[in-house]
């Protein structure tokens, strides 16, 4: 499908009003039997789209599409200056990102550079999971955050990441989640959001990161289907209907704030927060590295951001790489 008339189709349909097939194959120059073509690969980006005979095709409801310059608007009112792109479509946001550092060069991304998409062709998950990403649902995000301290400066990075969506649903939704080690957050004991920390560059010097943030907003059925874990969404806890756009905005501000802390103070400021909200503090659980399981107790983080693990009596640290943190049962 063509970018054009993927984004035709999109617009006429987000009003969540019936459609007819022939009006959209009059505006967009092609036949019905095309149209109908061009619907089933929006309903294969997760799009909730119906049809019936006489009255045409129609979203099962509104749909309120991100806005570049409602978020721009937002973060300007809060003295914001991050350069923002919003896509329809890509393959994710982190590689959008990362392409940027090593195919056009460093000058390419502006610290705190972010790129925001309604949809991801192969979103990414951490150990190169599939993060299940339907159109217009969601929250897809990645921000760009140069470590002047070189690699070393990414420790306990996905920590801050989690802290600072944490401050962005409790001050819009006045909702406390609960965060994992390393990298997801909570809702009553069910995943809604995850991070991916993407580095590139040397152990000294200068480096890159490319953090991802995926938040589930409002979860169709059908993309439901494809989760293999517990989850849940932000408009399940939440009366008022999700505003995406307001809730970017929110979230750049408080990564940009919890980047700053950690780039001058570490850690140390944010782990009392962390403990207050760590899910599997003080609880049995199991560490898996590969095919390899330690049972133990979570004794919460260090101020380098490693797992604090007691095995028989004695505290072992963990930091992250290819190791799961799991409850116990």
């Amino acid at each position: 499908m063509t970018k054009a008339i993927r984004d035709t189709l999109i617009n006429a349909l987000a009003s969540g009003n019936f459609v007819s097939g022939q009006q959209l194959g009059q505006t967009l120059g092609v036949s019905r039997t095309a149209v109908s073509k061009h619907v089933k690969v929006l309903t294969e980006m997760g799009l909730d789209v119906f049809s019936v005979t006489g009255k045409g095709y129609k979203l099962a409801q509104p749909l309120t599409l991100l806005s570049k310059k409602n978020i721009e608007n937002q973060l300007h009112k809060s003295k914001q200056l991050n350069l923002i792109e919003v896509h329809q479509v890509v393959d994710s946001t982190n590689n959008y990102l990362l392409r940027k550092i090593t195919d056009q060069g460093d000058d390419e991304l502006k610290q705190g550079q972010v790129c925001i998409a309604e949809y991801q062709s192969a979103g990414r998950g951490r150990r190169g999971r599939q993060w299940v990403s339907p159109y217009g649902s969601h929250l897809y995000l990645s921000f760009y955050w140069q470590l002047q301290q070189g690699m070393s400066a990414a420790m306990g990075l996905s920590l801050v990441i989690a802290i600072a969506v944490s401050d962005t649903i409790h001050q819009l939704y006045n909702i406390n989640v609960q965060l994992k080690w390393p990298n997801d957050i909570y809702i009553n004991g069910e995943k809604f959001a995850g991070i991916l920390v993407d580095l590139e560059g040397q152990s000294s010097g200068p480096s890159h990161s490319v953090v991802g943030i995926g938040i589930n907003v409002n979860m169709p059925v059908a993309s439901a289907r494809e989760i293999d874990q517990p989850w849940t969404d932000l408009q399940k806890h939440c009366k008022q209907t999700i505003d995406r756009n307001e809730l970017c905005a929110m979230l750049i501000k408080n990564l940009n704030l919890r980047l700053l802390e950690h780039q001058e103070q570490g850690l140390t400021s944010m782990l009392v927060q962390w403990d207050d909200q760590d899910f599997y503090l003080n609880k049995a659980v199991n560490i898996i590295t590969g095919d390899r399981v330690t049972p133990g107790i979570c004794r919460g983080i260090n101020h380098q951001g490693a797992l604090l693990l007691e095995v028989e009596g004695i505290v072992k640290v963990i930091y992250g790489g290819e190791v799961s943190l799991r409850g116990a049962n």
